[in-house]
């Protein structure tokens, strides 16, 4: 969604029409503007929609599919009440990873293809990015894995607290901090940012721990961000949060 020039009209346009095929289970991502890639430098940045449009766009998607009989997952995921997402977020085992929602917690996703990213144990890893390359290391029985990350203990930390806030839109910080032997000054990184979320309403911090208020789901991507170490690192090569 957000694609340049989109309106609510063609969201809901778009809507009805995945609603005749009746798929089990949709996921609606915003379009990311990423201009490191060539074909996305000829959109300009006032070409897609503002923020409040996008906002408006995705809830006016959100309420049609609900309407019509699907469950909302998470953050951009909608289900068929019968769907494995639906009943996994119903009996409380549901999970995220970087592809999505998922009714199961592997610790090993294989990336296949140029580019493709998996995730191990111990670490990220990502396949070279040029096909030409990738084709040949797999027609000559070599690992096309290009580079890798190795997880810190502070990353795991943290990837239990995104993962919690992107699922749950909730989060226990005095469990999590207690557990990990940390205070809560410590758990959060950008405290501007958390400072006028929580001003804003979009958040709550109890004695049960934070949870995102109803109606700033859309937000919770920015929520969860603020206990990201490395995000500092990323502004202006990746795609906005929010």
């Amino acid at each position: 969604m957000a694609w340049p020039h989109q309106t609510i009209e063609s969201c809901l346009d778009t809507v009805e029409k995945c609603i005749e095929l009746r798929p089990d289970r949709l996921a609606v991502f915003g379009y990311a503007h990423v201009p490191t890639f060539n074909h996305q430098r000829r959109i300009t940045e006032n070409t897609p929609p503002d923020s409040l449009e996008r906002q408006s766009q995705s809830e006016a998607i959100s309420d049609a599919l609900q309407c019509a009989g699907y469950i909302r997952i998470g953050l951009d995921h909608f289900a068929l009440p019968s769907d494995r997402l639906a009943i996994a977020q119903r009996e409380g085992r549901l999970h995220r990873n970087f592809q999505g929602y998922t009714d199961h917690h592997e610790n090993v996703l294989i990336g296949l293809g140029a580019s493709a990213i998996g995730r191990l144990p111990q670490e990220f890893v990502q396949n070279t990015l040029a096909t030409r390359d990738y084709l040949q290391c797999v027609a000559t029985g070599q690992f096309a894995t290009a580079k890798g990350y190795a997880f810190s203990a502070d990353d795991r930390f943290r990837a239990e607290i995104v993962e919690r806030i992107m699922r749950d839109l909730a989060v226990d910080l005095s469990r999590v901090s207690h557990v990990r032997g940390r205070t809560l000054e410590e758990i959060i990184i950008d405290h501007d940012r958390f400072e006028r979320l929580r001003a804003d309403g979009v958040i709550t911090v109890e004695a049960n721990g934070l949870r995102v208020a109803k109606g700033s789901r859309f937000l919770v991507r920015s929520v969860a961000s603020t206990f990201d170490a490395h995000l500092a690192k990323r502004v202006g090569i990746y795609s906005r949060a929010a």
